[in-house]
């Protein structure tokens, strides 16, 4: 059986050659957004993953894209056993509306931001 192509209503979801996820909506081959992050392991051995920026395309504003991003990526995440540092502001506030995942949510801290500097 032959995989659908993705389209606003069902969109794809992948990790992307860059460290970053993206979401299609079309077989085009580019994303209608993306939510990047640098893998960083803290001093005390932690993995986590640092999602620093988010965007969808303007055309694509008002279909929930961002949201449906920003949940799959972060449920890959976790699945790949990471711990989540969220320096993005969508990130952050998408966190905030779903305490479900804060047992899976480590805070920000200078050494997260100098990872960030350093990539």
């Amino acid at each position: 059986m032959t995989e659908q192509p993705p389209t606003l209503q069902n969109p794809s979801v992948i990790q992307g050659s860059k460290p970053r996820y993206e979401i299609h909506v079309d077989d085009s081959g580019e994303p209608a957004g993306k939510t990047y992050f640098t893998d960083h392991e803290s001093v005390q051995g932690v993995h986590q993953r640092i999602f620093p920026h988010t965007e969808v395309g303007e055309e694509f504003g008002g279909h929930g894209l961002a949201s449906t991003l920003v949940r799959r990526a972060l449920d890959a995440s976790i699945a790949q056993g990471y711990r989540i540092v969220a320096v993005c502001p969508y990130v952050k506030g998408w966190l905030e509306k779903h305490p479900e995942y804060q047992e899976h949510v480590d805070p920000t801290t200078p050494e997260h931001l100098q990872a960030l500097q350093n990539r």
